[in-house]
Order: C-alpha cells, then structure tokens, then sequence
C-alpha cells in the first residue's frame, strides 16, 4: 500500500480557512456514488500498487450500497482503432496497448478478480481520462438522474484519470471526495502530489474508514 500523506501545513490551511480540516462531515447514503475508476486488470496488474487497493474499493461498494447509494464502475472504451492523438503522443504500440485497456466481454470479466458489479450498479464506460468530461462518458446524465451530488473517486491511477475525475465532477459542482487509501499510481511521490492538489483545490481526501464512518453518521 501507498505511504500515503498530505503535508500538516496542507491541513492547517483549510482549518484557517472554513474552520475545520475536512469539507464535508456527513454523506447522505442516497445521494452519493462510489465512482471507481479504471479497476480493470490492464491497469491493477500493471501498477505496482493496484492489486493492494481492491479490497479497499470492493469493501466502499458495499457500504455505498448498505446506505442505499449508488455504485459505478467506470470502464476504459475499447475503440475500434488507437485515437490519431494518442499515436502522436504516446507512439503507435503504447496507443494500441491503451486502445485495448478496457478488456473484452461482459463487465463481470472486465473488472479485476476481486470486483463484480451488483444489481442496480452503474457500469459505464468513458473515452477520455475523466468519466465527467463533457461528451465523453454517460455517467454525469445518470447520476443527474438518481438525484446524485456527492461522489466518492477511487481506482486507478491517483494523478492521471482519479484526478482528472475528481478535478472535473468538482466543477460540475459535485460534493467531491478522493479515497486516498483506494487509490493507487506508480509511486508514493506521485500519488502523494495528487492528493495534496486534490485536497487544495478540488476535494476532500479521506480513508475508506472514514467514507464508511461518514455514511453512517
């Protein structure tokens, strides 16, 4: 697991700020969703800390789902042909490699050993590294229509598409939340940058106990 930290400094500048370390000190059950980004096997089996972070993610769908909220897997779109960006960018055969990130079959398959989405869970797939960029992804649209405001963003990686979620579902005007111990990237400096960015600017950073603790206040 991640040694996951955000500076004291960080903390104390929102305590001066609005009075309290964390943003938000309750999660309605039925108005939050647990938005678990990119858990599928290209991305667990290939990031150093992804395997040590599904448990965490399997253990916030069920209590999301004990306090009646919703759940969403968020699935990388397998496209038909590498997007011409991502050739230039990345180089022909990395392009092809995250073309066919999402897997192939049914979403049981898709998602890591470990994970299976239940009845009434959302499973969406997004063209883009954020799943609430506009046009990219059908999920803002369905949670617009479960009376959705709060999300709570894990998955993989911390500081490509989580955050790139997380920095987007905020200007949307969501209640934001980033689960820094079910998040994971290719290392503690990385991840750790994101989080502190995210709790800056964008959202708050809580433990997977807190989010089940803060359900069932």
């Amino acid at each position: 697991m991640h040694d996951w930290r955000i500076e004291p400094r960080e903390y104390a500048r929102h305590e001066r700020r609005r009075g309290r370390r964390h943003a938000y000190g309750r999660l309605s059950g039925r108005r939050t969703a647990l938005v678990a980004v990119d858990m599928v096997r290209f991305f667990v089996e290939g990031t150093p800390y992804g395997p040590g972070i599904v448990p965490r993610v399997h253990r916030l769908a069920e209590a999301v789902r004990a306090a009646a909220g919703t759940v969403a897997w968020v699935l990388p779109a397998v496209a038909s042909q590498p997007d011409p960006w991502a050739v230039e960018f990345y180089g022909h055969a990395a392009a092809e490699s995250y073309r066919r990130a999402g897997g192939t079959g049914g979403p049981a398959d898709r998602l890591a050993p470990g994970l299976v989405p239940a009845a009434g869970d959302l499973v969406v797939e997004k063209s883009a590294p954020s799943a609430f960029f506009p046009g990219r992804c059908p999920l803002p649209g369905l949670l617009q229509e479960r009376g959705i405001d709060t999300v709570v963003v894990c998955g993989l990686v911390t500081d490509v598409c989580v955050a790139g979620t997380v920095r987007d579902a905020a200007t949307l005007g969501y209640r934001t939340v980033l689960v820094a111990d079910a998040s994971a990237t290719r290392s503690d400096a990385a991840h750790n940058a994101a989080l502190t960015t995210v709790y800056r600017s964008f959202g708050d950073v809580r433990t997977t106990s807190d989010v089940a603790a803060l359900l069932n206040g």
